[in-house]
């Protein structure tokens, strides 16, 4: 009878999977709301900031010798005559349904200018982060040749922490481009154009933007690895006759890597600041290259739809994180 009353193991082990499911489902909506309100106050600040502190849009997107008919007409037709607070909900009541507006240059959709220009910044963004997390903890796992390696990697790190990616970009066209003749300079080439056009029309843009992120991943990456290795459970793997590469990527590279996703999450800001410097350099098609044309002809509800797209992709980016971070960690998932 004693044995009767006693759990499977099947329902063990499905009691500790739903709870796990339950665990990150609560994370998820917490993190979600956060999300949400975070994404709302932004905009706020946002919107304020555009249409506010950078002075009367009107008489910025006329130019110095508008007369004051002139812009009270403009502000008549795109409401700037309206208090600001009326604005915003305005604008956000339209955002929160895919309305961001017209192009005050082009008169063109807001939403549809941006839409074929994401999959070009968004491609960039991917490649660029995930050559530097592969490159970074590969690199600095390795541990055949690692006298020989190491010198290497450490000055790579240097270089891309220290060099803007604006002059890391021209450098490598001037040598891969017009002393080698082997990339081509600027421009990009979609899929449907070929495969290794487009991917020869990437490799420049994504090492430029991936050079900083290789070196601030793999310093970080480095410093948690070398304590990883002093850890208990990693001698036992080592006294247990284990080799040096699967001690190091199978036990070590795991636990090390925790604080490389949690600096990838809070590295999407940036990352979309120097989109917007790489697009520029090598003639990109991206919401960069669209941002910084819109800043140029005062064109203010595609800066506002570039700034929000940008707040909400760091703001989901970090959320990815904290979920990776929870999957790959027990600690965290007991701790929530």
């Amino acid at each position: 009878m004693a044995e009767l009353a006693k759990p499977s193991a099947g329902s063990a082990g499905g009691t500790a999977g739903r709870g796990w499911f339950r665990l990150m489902l609560g994370l998820i909506v917490r993190r979600v709301l956060l999300m949400l309100a975070t994404a709302i106050a932004i905009s706020a600040l946002l919107f304020f900031a555009v249409t506010q502190l950078l002075g009367s849009p009107a008489a910025m997107m006329l130019g110095q010798d508008a007369s004051p008919q002139a812009i009270a007409a403009l502000n008549l037709k795109y409401g700037f005559d309206r208090p600001a607070i009326v604005q915003y909900l305005h604008w956000l009541t339209g955002a929160l349904t895919g309305d961001l507006g017209r192009s005050y240059t082009t008169q063109q959709s807001v939403a549809a200018a941006i839409a074929t220009r994401i999959p070009v910044t968004l491609e960039l963004s991917l490649w660029s982060i995930a050559l530097a997390v592969i490159a970074a903890v590969v690199s600095n796992t390795i541990p055949t040749g690692r006298r020989v390696l190491q010198p290497v990697v450490t000055a790579a790190n240097l270089i891309g922490i220290t060099v803007p990616n604006f002059m890391l970009g021209v450098s490598l066209i001037f040598i891969l481009s017009v002393k080698l003749d082997l990339l081509p300079s600027t421009g990009w080439v979609p899929w449907s154009d070929g495969v290794g056009a487009h991917l020869e029309h990437m490799i420049m843009p994504v090492l430029t933007l991936s050079a900083y992120y290789f070196g601030a991943f793999s310093i970080v990456y480095r410093a948690e690895y070398q304590n990883v290795l002093r850890r208990p459970f990693v001698r036992v793997a080592q006294a247990k006759g284990l080799g040096e590469w699967r001690v190091a990527f199978r036990h070590a590279a795991p636990n090390a890597i925790l604080p490389v996703i949690t600096f990838v999450g809070i590295s999407m800001g940036q990352l979309a600041g120097g989109a917007v410097v790489t697009e520029t350099i090598f003639s990109m098609p991206g919401t960069g290259r669209l941002f910084v044309a819109s800043i140029e002809s005062r064109d203010f509800p595609v800066m506002l739809a570039i700034g929000m797209l940008i707040v909400v992709g760091v703001v989901i980016m970090n959320l990815l994180a904290d979920i990776a971070y929870a999957v790959v960690n027990p600690q965290i998932r007991h701790d929530l």
